[in-house]
């Protein structure tokens, strides 16, 4: 993922800084919980779409 777009991109919930999680292919928002997908290299940033992480998932560190 493009550096410079992970800059701009926030949490649509919350707008908070995002972190892009390769392995899993998901940008994470912390406060949130949220892993939103990223399908072909494009951010699908939409609530609906976003997978609520559960307490027991490890959430990467910012």
């Amino acid at each position: 993922m493009d550096s410079k777009l992970l800059d701009i991109l926030v949490c649509p919930v919350c707008k908070g800084k995002l972190h892009y999680a390769v392995a899993a292919g998901e940008l994470i928002c912390r406060g949130c919980r949220l892993a939103y997908p990223v399908r072909d290299g494009i951010p699908v940033m939409l609530e609906q779409e976003a997978r609520a992480l559960p307490p027991e998932e490890e959430v990467p560190a910012a």
